[in-house]
């Protein structure tokens, strides 16, 4: 554990050294642009006979840009985020023993933020769509810290906790691409914020789904088709020892 603030401060200034030059690439590109932009000036005579600049009727077309929406993502904010594992179905407790351990020990400065991944999912109830939330990942929170052993020692004796994702004492931070995959990103536009998150249908292929109603009832098979549009299944029934393709409705069928 001691040499943790080490080895994160050798991965930001590597970091950071790759930004500093893709930054630089973006300024040259940049100038050019601007250079291949700049309206024609051309001299001209006025009534008077005095000479002076005018811009061409080609440089005052300038197209209208739309303002890209300023992306604010999770992985930005102080500290790094790391996976903690917790006892299944105790994630909110644990995250509520964790936040009074972070407040009673004084570790606000070093613990900043406990987080339980949750997703939208498209599920059927009583013949009805509904998108209902669920855990990411159940037996798992995220927690974005400072990471040291006095931090380390904190997260992990809280109960109901049972170890980092990583080495024993090496917990492993996630990379910005997972973390803006587990919580997302925001779009800023015209002061507004929005998260942009898309439901996630309640069926994979290959999971095994129970039918249960229509000529099939009862009947178990595999998912080998997902039709979004529609929103049907195509299940691979066992019909008198045979496995036959079966076009089904999301309510139709529940999960075992």
């Amino acid at each position: 554990m001691d040499n943790i603030a080490t080895n994160e401060e050798i991965e930001d200034n590597h970091l950071g050294s790759e930004t500093d030059s893709k930054f630089e690439q973006l300024l040259d590109a940049e100038e050019q642009k601007l250079d291949q932009e700049s309206p024609v000036v051309t001299d001209v005579v006025d009534s008077n006979g005095e000479s002076g600049d005018a811009v061409s009727e080609e440089g005052l077309i300038f197209e209208k840009e739309d303002k890209a929406p300023k992306v604010v993502s999770p992985y930005d904010r102080p500290g790094k985020w790391y996976v903690v594992h917790t006892q299944s179905g105790y994630e909110n407790k644990v995250q509520g023993n964790l936040a009074q351990r972070i407040q009673s020990m004084d570790k606000e400065d070093s613990i900043h933020e406990v987080v339980i991944p949750l997703e939208n999912v498209v599920e059927f109830k009583q013949g009805k769509r509904v998108e209902v939330q669920k855990k990411m990942f159940p037996g798992y929170i995220l927690v974005r810290c400072r990471m040291n052993d006095d931090v380390w020692n904190v997260i992990r004796n809280t109960p109901g906790i049972t170890g980092f994702v990583g080495s024993a004492n090496k917990p492993t931070s996630l990379p910005r691409k997972e973390v803006e995959n587990f919580l997302g990103t925001e779009g800023e536009a015209d002061g507004q914020t929005t998260k942009r998150a898309k439901p996630r249908l309640g069926y994979e292929e290959g999971e095994t789904v129970r039918v249960k109603e229509g000529p099939f009832a009862d009947f178990s098979g595999e998912i080998i088709e997902i039709n979004e549009d529609q929103l049907k299944l195509k299940v691979l029934v066992n019909i008198f020892g045979r496995e036959t393709p079966v076009e089904l409705e999301f309510a139709q069928v529940a999960k075992l």
